[in-house]
């Protein structure tokens, strides 16, 4: 990945492309595939910087809401001191079902990026206007990778 410089008159800031952050999402779906879960990896990013990293843990934890997101937003608002997330980016590998939509609609989620789309269970399919208003949305973002690792992790199961 190459990041973009940004010149400042006391400091160079360099900015890191969607590409790269959803790559650290899709390393986490690999890892939630391979301890029997729904290949789902989520990364928060505030002002650059990651804050949150989380995959899904509903097997492990015997929990339907342990989805990524969740896992994740739970992490950023701990680690920011607040239950808003306005500044930060959601990172995510398959698109949110629509809990976890309407969590990050209380939690006024700046921006989602969304890997691979979700024809079942996807939020936008069921009901589409749950985002924040103010919420902005980015889709298709490594989005053939990130169906693959589904394509796979589901193949594997039926067989």
């Amino acid at each position: 990945m190459r990041a973009i410089s940004v010149d400042f008159p006391l400091m160079t800031i360099l900015l890191m492309p969607d590409e790269y952050f959803m790559e650290i999402a899709l390393g986490l779906a690999e890892e939630a595939a391979a301890d029997g879960e729904i290949p789902v990896g989520a990364v928060i990013v505030c002002r650059n910087r990651i804050i949150a990293k989380a995959r899904n843990q509903t097997e492990q934890l015997k929990d339907v809401t342990a989805h990524a997101e969740l896992m994740a937003i739970t992490s950023a608002t701990q680690y920011l001191g607040g239950k808003y997330l306005t500044d930060c980016t959601l990172y995510v590998t398959l698109e949110p079902c629509v809990m976890c939509a309407g969590a990050l609609f209380w939690a006024q989620i700046g921006r989602l990026v969304i890997g691979a789309s979700d024809s079942k269970r996807g939020y936008s399919r069921i009901e589409p206007s749950v985002l924040h208003p103010k919420t902005r949305l980015e889709t298709g973002v490594l989005a053939e990778e990130s169906q693959m690792l589904l394509t796979k992790f589901f193949k594997h199961l039926r067989t």
